[in-house]
């Protein structure tokens, strides 16, 4: 109906532990967060009048991060410093793919680890070349 980007985003939680490794400060020992993890799709609406559906969105996050993650000692599931910056690297490499579509593409990922802390991750940074 309106050839307009739109920006479409759903929440979820997830509980884990981890520790930090090389990591001098109280979380190099074990402790547990519940994350909230902002998932954004960015596109033009279909002949129904969406980005995307919320269940297909819901559906993909939860099996290919949220079911891994959840109550789960991170330490053991990633092969990787479970800090919040490289976890939320690894979440847009594993929904890039399946959220890029002609239509819409993964525009922003945010992942709190507490109610105060959180990082963000936009396209056009995943995009730059490290």
């Amino acid at each position: 109906m309106y050839n307009k980007l739109i920006d479409v985003t759903k929440t979820f939680t997830f509980d884990s532990a981890h520790h930090l490794e090389n990591y001098d400060g109280d979380c190099k020992y074990l402790h547990g967060h519940t994350y909230k993890l902002e998932i954004t799709v960015r596109g033009k609406t279909d002949d129904c009048g969406m980005v995307i559906d919320f269940s297909e969105l819901k559906a993909i996050v939860k099996k290919e991060v949220i079911k891994p993650l959840d109550h789960r000692y991170l330490n053991e599931v990633l092969d990787f410093n479970p800090t919040c910056e490289n976890m939320i690297v690894w979440i847009f490499n594993k929904l890039e793919g399946l959220l890029k579509k002609e239509r819409y593409w993964l525009q922003k990922i945010v992942l709190w680890e507490t109610p105060t802390s959180f990082a963000t991750l936009e396209k056009e940074q995943y995009d730059v070349e490290s």
